[in-house]
């Protein structure tokens, strides 16, 4: 017994030791500031803008399907109307506000679908934002 009391306290200083000796090595890394970014990453967001296309039509396509698919403003509509009819209020409550915020999204993506057309249109117009850098 005494033994094992001697190898938790050993390995509880060992701890102590690690954690003391990681926190100076944090403070150390954070005491330098980030560098400022010199571009506004044109070019990046250039090669990204198919994928970003992509991802905000499969959102829009699911937002808006029927109620057989998960995660579409449907399938949620249906789980607030159950629940109002069986009487759960709290439910109906909770769902209804991701009901709220689900459908909000869906003029959120509409909006960044434009804003995306608008860039997709200069990164032609300028060559993929090769000068921007």
């Amino acid at each position: 017994m005494n033994a094992r009391r001697g190898t938790r306290t050993l390995l509880a200083g060992c701890a102590v030791v690690a954690v003391l000796a990681g926190t100076t090595g944090v403070a150390s890394a954070d005491s330098t500031p980030a560098a400022a970014p010199t571009g506004d990453g044109a070019k990046a967001l250039c090669k990204r803008v198919p994928r970003i296309d992509r991802r905000i039509e499969r959102a829009l396509k699911r937002l808006d399907a029927g109620a057989g698919t998960r995660g579409s403003i449907a399938r949620l509509q249906q789980r607030v109307d159950n629940a109002k009819k069986a009487g759960h209020t709290q439910i109906a409550t909770y769902l209804q506000d991701r009901l709220d915020f689900r459908k909000s999204l869906v003029t959120t993506l509409q909006k960044r679908q434009t804003d995306l057309n608008d860039v997709k249109t200069w990164c032609r117009d300028n060559g993929a934002g090769k000068a921007a850098g």
